[in-house]
């Protein structure tokens, strides 16, 4: 009788906190970060990185024996001292962020720069950022924690991807051959190998992702092997680069329908993943012409500037 007791006045004081407690845990909620705050902090970051470490370009410049032709970066130090830092040897790209990539409310508009470094040049042609590619990569942070990569190549349709990845990824040129080789494997003769450099806003900014903390610069190492040219995602004739209708070079921000789908509640779908860009219900591809050579010719029936494709109202 006693334990019984003892039970039933552990569950009343267990109640009593509870009923106390009825506003549940008290969690403070911390607001994003202004890209423009970050921005500094990710370039300053980068930079000492770029300054400090160096590459292979010793092995890229004369091949030893066996050589995998992977980019390995290493600190400026001891008995490589004498090394060329990255930041001698690296291009860059500037590319405009807003807020409302990341659905701040902010309303800022921050320029944000990517480095990348070409170590070995591809032999091919180079895809845009809106093109399916066959590609490998290593990611990983600044301090060398490794946070994703493949062991053989994978095909990426990159506005799919980071938009600072897919707009350095526009910057290589690919292979020029597959081989079949005796094990029965196939390889890419002469592909595209390098770095990139991304600061937050061109990667993650303040989302949440396994083995990558929010606000981090990211690395990728990377080999370009092959790409669809002029890639047509959505199969509506029209290449995906050639949606981007505000030339940012981002396809995924270009949407001629959204206020239809809205209104219709419909998934928010941009021009390059949208086989009826204007919502009429007349296919893209029965909007546009395109002669046997590919090129392609877009009609404005009633004379408004603006094409059928694109015109809801036409």
């Amino acid at each position: 009788m006693q334990l019984r007791g003892v039970i039933l006045g552990m569950m009343l004081f267990v109640f009593i906190v509870a009923c106390n407690n009825d506003d549940g845990p008290d969690v403070e909620s911390v607001p994003p970060r202004q890209l423009s705050e970050v921005v500094v902090e990710d370039a300053a970051e980068i930079q000492a990185y770029l300054e400090s470490h160096f590459y292979n370009y010793e092995d890229f410049a004369s091949p030893p024996v066996d050589f995998d032709y992977k980019v390995v970066l290493d600190t400026i130090a001891g008995a490589n001292a004498d090394k060329i830092a990255l930041i001698n040897q690296v291009e860059s790209v500037t590319i405009q962020v807003t807020s409302e990539d990341f659905n701040l409310d902010d309303n800022e508009s921050v320029e944000h720069t990517l480095y990348y470094l070409v170590a070995r040049e591809g032999a091919g042609a180079s895809p845009t950022a809106a093109d399916s590619t066959f590609v490998k990569y290593e990611g990983s942070l600044l301090n060398g924690n490794l946070f994703d990569a493949t062991s053989t190549y994978t095909w990426q349709y990159l506005p799919f991807f980071l938009r600072g990845y897919s707009q350095a990824i526009s910057n290589f040129k690919v292979g020029d051959n597959i081989v079949v080789n005796p094990d029965g494997t196939t390889a890419i003769t002469n592909s595209g190998i390098g770095v990139m450099f991304l600061p937050s806003g061109l990667a993650y900014f303040n989302g949440n992702q396994n083995g990558i903390p929010s606000y981090s610069p990211l690395i990728f190492k990377i080999d370009v092997g092959l790409y669809v040219e002029d890639t047509d995602y959505d199969g509506d004739g029209i290449p995906s680069f050639m949606e981007d209708l505000d030339g940012d070079g981002d396809v995924t921000n270009d949407n001629t329908d959204e206020k239809e789908e809205e209104a219709i509640r419909s998934p928010a779908f941009p021009n390059h993943i949208d086989p009826d860009d204007d919502e009429d219900g007349i296919l893209t591809k029965d909007e546009i012409i395109v002669d046997s050579e590919g090129n392609i010719t877009f009609p404005d029936e009633d004379n408004d500037g603006v094409p059928d494709y694109l015109d809801n109202d036409n």
